[in-house]
């Protein structure tokens, strides 16, 4: 039974390593590391192999991993997973349940807070390198994404360990207790390009309390996963606890229709989430449990801009919210609704501060802005700018809007203004450096906040800026199912694992708070034990006589 010993005391709450940020400055030692670790990654292509209970496996089937700002230039080739890799990842994921299942829980944290401590300290600079080359990241997009992981892998362990303290309660002659077990058979953990903490989260948080995972994640940066996985591996991980099997979606659905399939954690856009729920709600009957489903899919991210704020919040706000990592988080400032008083004088702002945005690869460390993730991701925002181009009556573009793919999946920060509320900018998920503003009287504040609220599908993150408590108190009313995460005097984006647990409801997903201990219990399935001290010995009722 996986509980910590009743001898050890419990462990104190983690601190959040976000706040001890190094900032790749001029004249900085981690400076000078970064840019040799960065031209030592473009000077080799690596060849990424499957890892199958703890093994490489080679498939001979493989794909190029290139630079998105740089797309010429190769850093990996990768071996993707077919039919007879994945069954075999099911079987050998399966195999190494049992044992690791029963393993004490305090055994089980110790080696993801070995791999924090590593990826913070031995392997910071080079895993640095590598998610900037690879997911077109500045030196700051690159520090938070890996310290946000190092964040997971210590909190997860704590909040199981919490977990495993809270107990049923107690009565004269028996006792109870829990027991939290993990689930039975294998989650299936499929991770986005965006950021590698989501992608080491997704199969770690159900591993540490005991499950066993395949791991498919992002075809458009497996090199920095891979790290991720060498680096749990570096810990002690045992083989087949998690199997790294990137994997055509073609093969999808032999993994889905398993009936091993214990879970699925996921995130993505909100049509693969529905797509994926689908399928397994359609062969609910070949299961041997219902299988777990935690989601975190899109989002349509507001600020709104109420009258009392200070325009210099907002212009920096909004800048950061929309355009840091190219506004390619599900978190990003998509849409924001700007009062007629105050837009006279944020527009001029905005205008002078984004040509000090440079645009260009990220290697260059003057660089505020990389490159798109790939074509598809480039050719979708380019359709949404063009759409704006061709809608003249109903869209301007005041800033922005030029797109490059010579070299890299290069658009420039873009911003448009909207006299239609419900439009297509306005209301579909571009996920791009693309923000949208609508300006509205400043006497229709209130309704602006119903017609936020009521716009988009989605319900992720929002922020209000503003100085009148009145107005935020109002907003925090009518906008309370907008938003899972809602920021005040912030930018909607940067969540702090512990401090703001993220995730959002609607078409956004489950809204199991990942970085907090919900998300950690959605992989347990307790037992309940009691046990009688004295057991009846008669089996009459007092009524009976």
């Amino acid at each position: 039974m996986s509980t910590q010993s009743s001898d050890e005391m419990p462990r104190p709450k983690p601190t959040n390593d976000m706040d001890n940020l190094l900032t790749y400055g001029p004249g900085t030692p981690e400076r000078e590391q970064l840019i040799t670790a960065i031209e030592s990654l473009k000077g080799q292509s690596v060849e990424i192999p499957l890892v199958i209970g703890g093994k490489p496996v080679l498939t001979g089937k493989t794909i190029e991993v290139p630079a998105p700002h740089e797309h010429h230039r190769s850093l990996a080739h990768a071996h993707l997973a077919g039919a007879v890799e994945l069954q075999q990842a099911v079987k050998v994921a399966c195999a190494a349940q049992a044992s690791w299942a029963a393993m004490d829980g305090r055994q089980r944290a110790a080696i993801f807070r070995k791999a924090a401590d590593i990826l913070a300290g031995p392997r910071r600079i080079e895993n640095i390198a590598a998610i900037m080359m690879d997911l077109s990241k500045t030196p700051f997009e690159a520090e938070i994404d890996l310290i946000e992981l190092v964040d997971f892998w210590r909190f997860n362990a704590y909040y199981m360990e919490y977990l495993y303290d809270q107990q049923p309660t107690q009565a004269p002659g028996e006792h109870n207790r829990f027991d939290w077990r993990p689930l039975e058979g294998f989650v299936l953990a499929v991770s986005p390009f965006n950021f590698i903490a989501i992608a080491g989260n997704l199969p770690s948080a159900p591993a540490l309390v005991g499950n066993v995972a395949l791991w498919k994640p992002s075809r458009s940066v497996i090199l920095s996963n891979y790290r991720i996985m060498q680096i749990l591996q570096e810990a002690g991980l045992p083989d087949g606890v998690i199997n790294f099997v990137p994997f055509d979606s073609s093969h999808g659905g032999d993994i889905l229709s398993h009936p091993s399939l214990a879970g699925l954690h996921f995130t993505g856009s909100s049509e693969t989430l529905v797509h994926l729920w689908q399928r397994i709600s359609s062969q609910l009957n070949r299961y041997r449990n219902f299988p777990r489903i935690v989601g975190e899919a899109g989002g349509k991210d507001f600020i709104v801009v109420h009258q009392s704020a200070d325009p210099k919040v907002v212009v920096a706000n909004s800048i950061r919210g929309a355009f840091e990592y190219q506004g390619q988080k599900c978190s990003a400032a998509s849409r924001m609704y700007v009062p007629a008083s105050l837009w006279e004088e944020i527009r001029p702002m905005m205008l002078d501060e984004l040509p000090n945005l440079k645009i260009g690869p990220v290697d260059d460390l003057s660089v505020g802005m990389g490159a798109l993730i790939n074509q598809d991701a480039f050719d979708k925002v380019k359709s949404y700018i063009q759409y704006a181009k061709s809608h003249p009556e109903e869209y301007e573009i005041l800033y922005g809007g030029k797109c490059d793919d010579t070299d890299g999946w290069f658009v420039e920060p873009t911003l448009v203004v909207t006299t239609n509320p419900k439009g297509k900018l306005m209301t579909e998920e571009i996920f791009g450096p693309v923000l949208t503003i609508l300006v509205y009287p400043d006497d229709a504040y209130e309704g602006v906040l119903r017609l936020c609220d009521e716009s988009t599908a989605y319900g992720l993150t929002g922020s209000i800026i503003a100085q009148d408590r009145q107005a935020i108190a109002k907003a925090e009313e009518i906008l309370r199912f907008a938003a899972g995460n809602f920021y005040i005097n912030d930018k909607p984006s940067g969540s702090v694992v512990g401090r703001q647990p993220f995730g959002g409801a609607r078409r956004s997903g489950t809204n199991d708070k990942s970085g907090f201990w919900l998300n950690v219990a959605r992989w347990m399935s307790p037992r309940t034990i009691k046990e009688t001290l004295i057991p009846a010995q008669d089996w009459r009722r007092p009524y009976l006589g």
